[in-house]
């Protein structure tokens, strides 16, 4: 009885105390008055109601697809890099992957005269997923003595595994474990559909990672092995056992027989390719939100544990251009990242800032700058893609061309041409051989990364 009354009592006592709180905060909530104000703006008149019909029927694009700039842009192009054959990612966020590896396809079929050929995304993948695997793993030993909802552990744990990534994961995993031709390691359903793939492995990591928190120290990395093992077997399953040794049979652009040699993945690579991908290249942004003439390191924000992180040199993108022209002028190709989505059409395959008129629309100005789109998170880094092309008029670029994996149907015949306006607003990063960049900003590579945290919205893996 006497318990009876208690509870009765308290929970009189707190149903009283809530209904004397404020539903919330009386100066920042929507009165009636201010409610009335803001309904104002919506008239309800005969053009609100016929758009309203509409954009309850129509994707927002298709109303805002501006007719005055339907026209196809001229394709033709000044200066372009020799390439054959278009790859498709599919269901995935390897275009990092296949962004480098396209660019090693174009020099590969130039050098050595061959006729349609492409590397195996599905051999490196394998790889990129048992490094990060690694990667995480080894990260949650580092960070043990640091309780679970430290800022660092949380991102681990919110991050075990991804299927994106950026260009020190292609010259890390290559130089590590070479490459072959995709006919030897071909892709699979799981290698071009990843998610399902991708869930089983992170949950089992998540899984490992309290496990490796409450073991001895000294028992950690054997039991890291231990979970590596599994991890192996499950991308087997997925997507096939990595060759060690294979036979390829070389044929030249005429389909005629050169050679059959038996072959590793590394001396595949040294053959055909050769080149030191870690140290004859940079990487250079356009970051209008940070100071320019800095280079920035991201915190264990790398594909393999004993590889590099992040590291770019924050430019201009007018010397990015110069850059990006020397090499295309050279016929060499370019790893390239962009805000991808923004203002593309896509049937076309055009990326221009007058493809769309959302203002018109929406009856409302967007007024934002680069660096205000970057600084609210309107904005940044999608897509790469590999920059094969510009055209230069009077002296200044007008249009620029990648070559996209999403397919030989996708946009123009499998690539995306950009107009130098929207180049401007939605290009971000690029990657730069060393002979094609000048002294002045290599002289800026010296200096100390300035170091971000792995969660600087600015480096997130791209898709």
């Amino acid at each position: 009885m006497k318990k009876t009354l208690l509870l009765t009592a308290t929970v009189f006592l707190s149903v009283a105390a809530f209904a004397q709180k404020p539903a919330g905060n009386p100066k920042g909530g929507i009165s009636a008055d201010m409610l009335k104000e803001i309904s104002a703006a919506y008239e309800g008149n005969a053009a609100d109601k016929a758009l309203r019909n509409a954009l309850n029927s129509t994707p927002i694009n298709s109303l805002a697809l501006s007719t005055d700039n339907l026209a196809m842009i001229d394709t033709h192009f000044s200066d372009e890099v020799v390439t054959r054959g278009r790859t498709d990612q599919k269901s995935s966020g390897r275009c990092w992957l296949f962004t480098g590896l396209n660019v090693l396809r174009a020099r590969m079929i130039q050098k050595h005269h061959l006729g349609t050929f492409t590397f195996s995304q599905n051999y490196l993948f394998f790889y990129d997923q048992l490094e990060k695997a690694n990667l995480f793993l080894q990260g949650i030993i580092d960070t043990k003595d640091l309780p679970l909802d430290d800022r660092k552990v949380d991102w681990l744990l919110s991050n075990p595994l991804s299927d994106g990534g950026q260009f020190t994961g292609v010259s890390n995993l290559v130089m590590k474990y070479g490459v072959v031709p995709s006919e030897v390691m071909p892709e699979t359903l799981s290698a071009n559909n990843t998610s399902q793939m991708s869930t089983q492995i992170k949950t089992k990591l998540r899984e490992d990672a309290l496990i490796l928190r409450a073991s001895k120290p000294k028992e950690m990395q054997a039991k890291k092995v231990q979970m590596l093992g599994e991890v192996y077997r499950m991308l087997a399953l997925c997507l096939g056992v990595p060759p060690t040794e294979f036979t390829w049979t070389r044929y030249n652009s005429k389909g005629e027989f050169v050679s059959e040699n038996t072959y590793t993945p590394k001396s595949f690579y040294e053959e055909f390719i050769g080149e030191d991908l870690e140290n004859n290249y940079i990487m250079v942004m356009n970051n209008p939100a940070v100071e320019y003439g800095k280079v920035y390191e991201i915190e264990f924000d790398r594909h393999v544990y004993d590889g590099q992180n992040w590291v770019y040199l924050n430019l201009p993108i007018e010397r990015i251009k110069e850059m990006a022209i020397a090499s295309i002028k050279d016929n060499t190709a370019l790893y390239f990242s962009c805000d991808v989505g923004k203002f593309l059409n896509r049937s076309r395959g055009v990326a221009d800032l007058k493809n769309f008129d959302y203002e018109s629309l929406m009856g409302v100005s967007f007024g934002m700058n680069k660096r205000q789109r970057i600084q609210t998170h309107a904005s940044g880094s999608t897509h790469a893609m590999t920059l094969i092309a510009v055209d230069i008029k009077n002296g200044q670029p007008v249009k620029w061309m990648v070559e996209n994996s999403w397919g030989i149907t996708s946009g123009y015949r499998g690539n995306i041409i950009m107009t130098d306006e929207w180049f401007n607003e939605y290009m971000f990063r690029l990657v730069v051989e060393k002979k094609y960049v000048p002294d002045d900003i290599m002289a800026l590579m010296d200096q100390k990364p300035i170091l971000l945290p792995a969660w600087d919205p600015m480096f997130l893996p791209e898709e």
